[in-house]
């Protein structure tokens, strides 16, 4: 099955990512981002993975939080040349796009397979975000005239859970430095506040996106059958090297003109000095990232499961960073007494 109808008549991939959501929302704009950044379960005690109540509770949050606002009506601010040229000049636009891309046809493809009418219906319109996320950025850089190197066509992944480990991981390692990233942007002011208040939704579904991808991940291990979870445990690791691999790479493309676009996959980290006209120390990104990542997670009940490999990661980062640069002090300071 592809995005277009099969022989047998069944319901498109398309289909899912197209029509799925509720009607737009009647609150004011200002209760729609609250209701979008706050949610509790109603259920008393633990929300042990595997129970029906962890269940629900992860499918509910994700419905019960979900943004109504329409790419179609965004207005794009109107840019000086200077942040025109500063925005058109990062190199992840591409990339960009083909990753939201791939991202809806492979939660689609994963949310079709299932059979749990509550994991179906959150993976489904985790789908229907990630079009959405696609939709924002087409037209973003449709406005502001991005050139994007073309995009190849988005084929069904044969293996669906491999490709919606790869994408629940990426998504979970990403976010965390956008969240510092786009705070930094904030902070700097390189950016109009409008620009910055229009991709705000955006960020905070990505936090919602990678919330219920932790949640399923517990959920499917407490459910799934004793004799599976040793292979399936070894697909994560397969999963978690194949995207240290992508990180360390660079991806080239050519446009129709022949011109060389370079993605840089590891922008998140590298593209840092981008965001502001200051010299960014690595500890002080870090701790960003940390707050931030914790700031968004704050208003959502506690009792649900966060991400916790990119800020772990972060951690011993940091603790390494600052070991090594109070060693080089110590030393610096014996040479000099020395001398």
């Amino acid at each position: 099955m592809s995005d277009a109808r099969n022989a047998a008549g069944k319901s498109t991939l398309a289909d899912i990512y197209s029509h799925l959501p509720d009607s737009p929302s009647e609150k004011t704009l200002e209760q729609v981002d609250y209701d979008a950044r706050h949610w509790s379960s109603p259920v008393k005690g633990p929300l042990k993975p595997g129970t029906p109540e962890h269940k629900k509770a992860m499918a509910d949050m994700f419905r019960e939080t979900f943004n109504p606002y329409k790419p179609s009506v965004i207005p794009w601010p109107e840019l000086d040349p200077e942040t025109l040229h500063r925005i058109t000049s990062l190199p992840i636009w591409d990339i960009a796009v083909q990753t939201e891309g791939k991202a809806r046809l492979r939660m689609a493809a994963y949310a079709d397979m299932l059979d749990d009418p509550d994991v179906k219906d959150a993976i489904a319109r985790n789908a229907w975000e990630e079009n959405r996320h696609k939709e924002v950025l087409a037209r973003m850089v449709e406005h502001y005239g991005i050139p994007l190197a073309p995009e190849d066509p988005y084929i069904e992944p044969r293996d669906t859970e491999w490709a919606y480990l790869v994408t629940g991981f990426s998504e979970c390692w990403d976010s965390f430095f956008a969240f510092g990233l786009f705070s930094l942007a904030e902070k700097a002011g390189l950016f109009p506040m409008e620009l910055i208040e229009t991709f705000e939704p955006v960020m905070q579904e990505e936090c919602r996106h990678i919330l219920l991808f932790a949640n399923w991940l517990a959920y499917h291990r407490a459910v799934m059958p004793l004799w599976r979870r040793p292979w399936f445990e070894m697909r994560v690791i397969g999963v978690l090297f194949f995207l240290l691999y992508e990180r360390l790479s660079l991806v080239r493309s050519f446009d129709d003109d022949g011109v060389e676009h370079t993605q840089d996959n590891n922008f998140t980290v590298t593209g840092a000095q981008s965001m502001t006209d200051k010299q960014v120390d690595f500890v002080e990104l870090m701790e960003l990232c940390l707050t931030e990542n914790e700031r968004r997670f704050a208003g959502y009940d506690p009792r649900l499961l966060r991400p916790q490999m990119a800020p772990f990661a972060a951690r011993v980062a940091l603790g390494g960073v600052k070991l090594w640069r109070r060693l080089r002090g110590h030393k610096g300071a014996d040479a000099q007494q020395a001398a």
